[in-house]
């Protein structure tokens, strides 16, 4: 029962701090979801605690007796409270407040309870997946693939033979750009959210304008600087909005160059680096990146048109009149990745992705704190669609570059679609030359960010560790010096230096009990805690705010007043100054996180000559592994923690030969050793370029016609019809159609008034897509949700509302439908409409492109269907098709299916199937496996696709996982027919 005194001091405290019943309520009671002691129903809106903006001393001691208490504990508190009922309002109070702890309790252990099972079943389904995988290999295994024991290099092995070396000296750098000096690469870098510009960032503005940011324009800045790039487009999302500043509503936005006379090269008319700025989203808003999601189709299209004009303008320049695409597309994090890896299928170019924060690994860390049910996270992050995106970009990408080795192992190694078992048998038998069944996985790589170190100049030390001058740096009249050195008793003391914002991740407060606990070390070093930027603890995060409070008990626990310094206060520009004033003292650099992603601090430290002291988990054991300048400890080891800083601040030597060993290896961290590495990884990579090529035979495009602005103005003109089914089983088709009819007159209306005939030229019969090219004007008809009489009859409707005479002669249609070319072909027959009235026919979900031809040589067997396919769209969205290996593990995933309801759900659709799609049919929709089921099945055993079904569900297709009708659409109309004129879309979805 000692646990419930405990728990009455809390809930004491929880009354006290609370105030008001109705803060009490929020922070107790929110949102169990279940009926009260007496009987009222509670709020559902928040399962668990919630950060509200500011500091709640309520919501802290809830969270304290939640996660510090059993079930038991807590029911018998309120069975004792309920027990000493008397009519004051404090009792009544505390009873329902006891009752509402207790029950969040339940809550917490029901949902830990399903998440337990979650990932049981997840481990199941994976593992049954990699014995399929198994079993469709060859048995007899090489060493290379049985996995661990594995003497062959990995993937993820930077040891490899093949690796080039570090850049360690000017004569490295020299030889590097000696070598490369006379390529001429476009790389292309995607990073759409945040407040991205190249001089003055504002970091810290908001949660996206952070770290990331600063990597992103660091690096196309240190790219656009290296021998053998000719130009880097950082493209991201322009922001004309009140709240921000004018520099981020202007299209482009030149780079500084790199100043270093290593990487002095060639200058072109259109080379160095640039920020250009895609519009799309709210034009006069600046919105978070968890709202740019249904915005992101408008931005690919904006920038398939940069990245085609751009290519075309550089192959002017450097590439002989023939264009020049870029060798890779680069997405960082996953709203640019999800855009990447639909860019790179558009323009067949490899894709390369960087993650910075993953998802799945936010979501688990946010599960395992218990505020949040994954509904309500989901809800604040989008959470689901940005997993969905990263795992996207596991199918399409070829390299995944990440900052540490942990990141593969612990973070990537979340997802369906990468195995590191899996990947590296797969490598091992591509070495070998053996079939990997269709199954694939992205290259891993661990390349750490680069760092800009030519402003930091190393300084010698002597035996005894001391310090030259730094050419006036070291004036003791700094204002963060005297900032820092006035909490001090005595400030000539080494200093311990922590730089970390106030969350519990960062483990603070075992530092301060490690310092406070150990005597020899607090007689010998001072320690200063660098917590970000404060005024009034109450306006913090509840989370910062628990965590700050926290370290000042400690301190006054501890009497460590006159030993640590904790300033309110201090500028980014003055981060190097607090560096060196730790340097000065001949202190230490401490980052005991529980799990550090990388540790750039660490790096930024080591730059300006201080050991480190550094947690074991993560990123500072590939740091450490290089640099070779201090020790690592385990972050829950107070004792291990305080005896490592001892051991450096006490042992002069061993201080002055970590120093020198961070200062002498330091420029491995380098921007020029960071580009050098990635290029080496990039040049590796198969080239790929769009497979469409421009007609001899098209009519140029005149300047009236050019493409200069983005898609937006297609967008802004046109027109979505969807018609609903409950409407037509109600009865009123013909309304339907009629308001089809009505809408489509009126659209055409409206694009007839801007459409001069005469520009409209005919082109040669001899081109490859005659009428297509010679379209002004094309509208999209998808087609699913209707049956076939009635959409025969609005298919009439559409061509009789088209039949104006000035528009007769620029209007094209495409017909966009989960169903075959057979089954359209007969489809338009039946109705008596001719094939050839359509210009382009997108069937089977996407995978096939086909146009009417009349030309026996291009006629489809076996049948003869009077129709051309678009090989070169085969050519591009074969990229990772699993081919024969995807559909053998369909039909035994089908049977499975079929086997556990007990009647044959799916049933696979011969005729209905071409080569990149895999047609069943349904037969029953109620039974019939959801999507993500069946991608996440098919991702587990490294196979990479799109899975569809028909809008009424009785067909399911999966295709090539970068094929899709709108993918398809954009190489008919916005790649082949764009480049000739400026289109205006209408997507009309029956």
């Amino acid at each position: 029962m000692a646990g419930n005194d405990w728990i009455n001091s809390y809930l004491e405290a929880i009354l006290d701090a609370g105030g008001a019943a109705g803060e009490i309520s929020a922070a107790a009671g929110g949102g169990s979801g279940v009926e009260g002691a007496s009987g009222e129903k509670r709020d559902k809106s928040s399962l668990m605690l919630r950060e509200r903006g500011r500091f709640s001393p309520a919501r802290y001691f809830v969270e304290e007796v939640i996660s510090g208490f059993d079930e038991t504990d807590l029911y018998k508190t309120w069975v004792r409270t309920s027990a000493m009922r008397s009519p004051q309002e404090r009792n009544t109070r505390l009873e329902n407040m006891s009752w509402r702890i207790w029950n969040l309790a339940r809550k917490k252990k029901q949902i830990e309870g399903e998440e337990t099972s979650r990932l049981s079943k997840q481990r199941r389904e994976r593992e049954k997946a990699r014995q399929y995988a198994a079993a469709d290999f060859s048995e007899d295994l090489s060493e290379g693939e049985k996995g661990e024991n594995s003497n062959e290099p990995s993937i993820h092995d930077e040891r490899t033979r093949t690796r080039m070396p570090r850049i360690g000296s000017t004569d490295a750098i020299e030889a590097w750009t000696s070598q490369h000096k006379d390529k001429k690469l476009y790389i292309v870098l995607i990073s759409i959210h945040g407040l991205i510009r190249g001089e003055n960032m504002e970091l810290g503005r908001d949660s996206d304008t952070g770290g990331q940011v600063k990597y992103v324009v660091e690096l196309a800045r240190a790219l656009g600087s290296t021998p053998g790039v000719y130009r880097v487009d950082l493209l991201t999302r322009q922001i004309s909005a009140p709240d921000v500043d004018w520099s981020y509503g202007e299209p482009t936005e030149m780079l500084s160059p790199i100043c270093s006379e290593n990487f002095v090269h060639e200058m072109g008319e259109s080379s160095g680096a640039y920020i250009v700025r895609i519009p799309f989203g709210p034009r006069d808003k600046y919105i978070p990146k968890e709202h740019l999601w249904p915005y992101i189709q408008e931005f690919i299209d904006g920038a398939l048109v940069h990245i085609v004009q751009m290519s075309k303008v550089l192959g002017e320049q450097v590439g002989s009149g023939q264009p020049v695409w870029p060798v890779v597309i680069h997405g960082h994090y996953a709203d640019a990745g999800d855009s990447t890896a639909l860019l790179s299928g558009a323009l067949n170019v490899p894709m390369v992705f960087t993650g910075h924060s993953l998802g799945r690994d936010k979501l688990e860390q946010i599960l395992k704190q218990g505020r949040q049910t994954r509904d309500e996270i989901n809800a604040t992050y989008k959470i689901m669609r940005r997993i969905e995106a990263e795992e996207l970009c596991l199918d399409a990408s070829e390299i995944i570059i990440t900052s540490t080795r942990q990141e593969i192992e612990q973070q990537w190694g979340l997802y369906d679609g990468f195995d590191l078992t899996m990947a590296r048998k797969l490598r091992a038998r591509i070495k070998r030359g053996v079939s990997c069944f269709g199954r694939y996985m992205p290259r891993m790589i661990a390349i750490p960010p680069g760092m800009e170190f030519s402003h930091i100049a190393p300084h010698d030390v002597d035996l005894d560790g001391e310090e030259g001058n730094e050419d006036g740096s070291a004036s003791p009249d700094l204002p963060i010096w005297a900032d820092i050195m006035r909490f001090f008793s005595n400030p000539r003391k080494p200093m311990i230096l922590a730089l970390a914002r106030p969350d519990p991740k960062k483990n603070i407060t075992t530092l301060i009990k490690a310092f406070g606990e150990h005597r020899e070390l607090r007689n010998l070093a001072n320690l200063t805690l660098i917590m970000g930027n404060r005024d009034v603890i109450d306006e913090m995060s509840s989370t910062n705010a628990a965590v700050l409070t926290s370290v000042l008990k400690l301190i006054d626990k501890y009497d460590l007043y006159g030993q640590v310094a904790y300033p309110k206060h201090h500028k980014q520009s003055e981060v190097p100054d607090i560096y060196r004033l730790a340097a000065r003292t001949k202190g230490v650099f401490i980052n005991c996180a529980f799990i550090e992603p990388f540790g750039l601090t660490l790096i930024e430290a080591a730059a300006y000559g201080l050991p480190m002291v550094a947690t074991q988990n993560g990123g500072p054991v590939d740091i450490h592994r290089v640099l070779d300048n201090g020790i690592l400890v385990d972050p829950h080891n107070q004792n291990e923690i305080a005896e490592a800083l001892y051991k450096l601040v006490s042992d002069k030597h061993l201080w002055a030969q970590c120093r020198q060993n961070g200062l002498k290896n330091i420029h491995q961290f380098s921007w020029p050793e960071h580009c050098k590495n990635y290029l080496s990884r990039v040049g590796t990579l198969k080239p790929r370029h769009p497979r469409w090529q421009k007609n001899n035979d098209a009519t140029e495009i005149s300047e009236a016609d050019s493409p200069e602005d983005s898609l937006r103005d297609v967008h802004d003109i046109s027109l979505n019809l969807k018609l609903s089914l409950d409407s037509e089983k109600s009865g009123s088709k013909e309304g339907n159609s009629n308001i089809v009819r009505r809408h489509l007159e009126d659209a055409v209306q409206k694009l007839s008034g801007g459409v001069n005939a005469s520009s409209v030229e005919g082109l040669s019969e001899n081109g490859r897509w005659p009428s297509l090219r010679g379209r002004k004007h094309i509208i999209v008809i998808a087609v699913d949700s209707v049956q076939d009489a009635d959409f025969l009859q609005v298919v009439k409707n559409i061509f009789e509302a088209s039949s104006n005479g000035r528009l007769s002669c620029s209007v094209g249609f495409v017909l966009s439908t989960s169903k075959s070319i057979s089954e359209i072909h007969a489809l338009l027959i039946s109705g008596g409409i001719e094939t050839s009235d359509f210009d382009a026919f997108i069937c089977n979900s996407g995978s096939d492109l086909c146009y009417p031809s009349s030309s026996p040589e291009d006629m489809l067997s076996p049948a003869e269907l009077p129709f051309m396919v678009d090989l070169d769209y085969h050519s591009q969205i074969e990229y990772r098709w699993g081919g024969e290996g995807l559909r053998k593990t369909l039909i035994r995933w089908a049977a499975e299916k079929n086997n556990e309801s007990g009647q044959n759900v799916f049933v696979e659709d011969e005729e209905c199937s071409s080569t990149y799609c895999i047609s069943f049919k349904v037969t029953n929709t109620e039974a019939a496996s959801p999507v993500k089921e069946i991608r996440r099945t098919m991702r587990i055993q490294a196979l990479r696709c799109h899975v569809l079904y028909s809008h009424d569900g009785s067909k399911l297709n999966v295709i090539p996982v970068l094929a899709s009708r709108l993918q398809a659409l954009r190489c008919d109309c916005y790649l082949n027919a764009f480049l000739y004129f400026h289109k205006h879309v209408i997507n009309i979805t029956i």
